[in-house]
């Protein structure tokens, strides 16, 4: 089905894009917000809101209402919708519910979702996965969701480890006796890394910040930290503005002087990711005991595909025997929803204005901001890394490669 003969099916020739309530536990951000309803009308786009879909982030169905939103519920939603944008993928039982021809915005994660990838080319639902965005493209810096959660999530992660630190983070000096500022470490440079060495800088805590990328020592420094100068590792820049992985032997290096390292700090937090890949491992168990009673990492790569940290369980705390808390962080954009889902949401309007023309929806795969989101397209795997990754091997085949 066309765009055009999609949103005739829903009986408007503007196009319908419907926010849904999100359903994986823990999870309280909405995709719109109600600011975003009256930037897209002026694009042609209608706004329909699943009740209660942002009810989590503070955002009622009265305020998208006066927005100019329609509230619905699920069934007439779908039955509407010709985009359905979500934060999140979607739960199996939504999956479902998704008409043949409708498009799917959010942070899809295709390159760990192949299931989802092959489900939706099947289903012929049309999937645009925001955290393909290349960062290198500098009109994409308003739709680039990626960093804007990276950002509210550095910030949190600063929060979570004072809350879990039995200690002050700054200087201070009372009546009582003088504390000691925090020493902090943050390993990553990114986005969610610099946030989180600002942040603990504007606690007070003395705070040394660590990349393989050596361009970032002016970053670094830039946020009031200390650039920690490694000599085993010299640099590993990488595409898109992530860093590259590491040799076998780069990391063996690393981690053994980062290992002596490690127990000067009070507490370390960890934001280093391969986009589609296991994350590095930065501290072991070995750095875990050297570190001092009541010491706290965050692990902020703590997923299913495994963290920076030996020991780190997704969304749990681990005490060890000597005394250190490590935070698997898990999802934390969602513990911060209202500034998450505006940040969101302006990302979503910003890519929706380069996806819609006149109230229809264009994709142009030519267009390097659409080529580099859209995943699948009329029933087929269009984004070239994706389509890799689904490639049979020679042996499936029938190969003798």
């Amino acid at each position: 089905m066309s765009e055009a003969s999609q949103q005739a099916s829903s009986g408007t020739n503007r196009l319908q894009v419907a926010a849904i309530r999100e359903r994986a536990a823990g999870e309280q951000r909405v995709a719109l917000t109600p600011d975003a309803v009256p930037k897209l009308a002026k694009s042609g786009i209608d706004v329909l809101i699943e009740s209660g879909a942002g009810a989590a982030a503070w955002f009622a169905d009265e305020a998208y209402a006066e927005a100019g939103a329609s509230i619905l519920d699920a069934d007439e939603l779908y039955r509407r919708a010709d985009v359905v944008v979500t934060v999140t993928s979607p739960a199996v039982e939504d999956l479902g519910r998704l008409r043949r021809g409708t498009t799917l915005i959010g942070m899809l994660r295709p390159l760990v979702s192949p299931d989802l990838v092959t489900a939706l080319a099947s289903a012929g639902i049309d999937a645009i996965s925001m955290d393909g965005l290349a960062r290198t493209i500098s009109r994409a810096q308003s739709m680039d969701a990626l960093s804007s959660q990276a950002n509210v999530a550095g910030y949190k992660a600063v929060l979570v480890a004072a809350d879990r630190f039995a200690r002050y983070f700054p200087l201070l000096i009372t009546a009582a006796g003088t504390a000691k500022p925090a020493d902090v470490l943050v390993l990553g440079a990114g986005v969610a890394g610099l946030q989180a060495m600002g942040t603990a800088r504007r606690l007070g805590a003395q705070v040394t910040g660590y990349d393989v990328r050596p361009e970032t020592r002016v970053e670094i420094e830039s946020v009031g930290a200390r650039f920690l100068q490694l000599q085993s590792v010299t640099s590993a820049s990488g595409e898109g503005g992530y860093a590259r992985a590491l040799t076998s032997e780069e990391q063996a290096a690393q981690q053994e002087e980062l290992n002596r390292l490690i127990g000067r700090f009070d507490i370390v937090i960890t934001t280093a990711q391969v986009p589609g890949r296991r994350p590095p491992l930065l501290v072991t168990g070995a750095a875990v005991k050297a570190m001092r009673t009541g010491s706290v990492i965050v692990d902020l790569a703590a997923s299913t595909l495994g963290g920076n940290v030996e020991g780190s369980v997704p969304d749990e705390v681990v005490r060890t025997e000597n005394g250190v808390t490590i935070v698997g962080a898990g999802n934390l954009p969602a513990q911060v929803p209202t500034a998450a889902s505006s940040a969101f949401s302006n990302n979503l309007c910003a890519l929706l204005a380069t996806l819609v023309n006149d109230g229809v929806l264009a994709i142009n795969l030519d267009d390097e901001i659409h080529a580099s989101v859209v995943v699948v397209r009329q029933g087929k795997v269009v984004h070239p890394a994706m389509a890799a990754r689904l490639e049979p091997s020679p042996q499936e085949k029938g190969g003798d490669q």
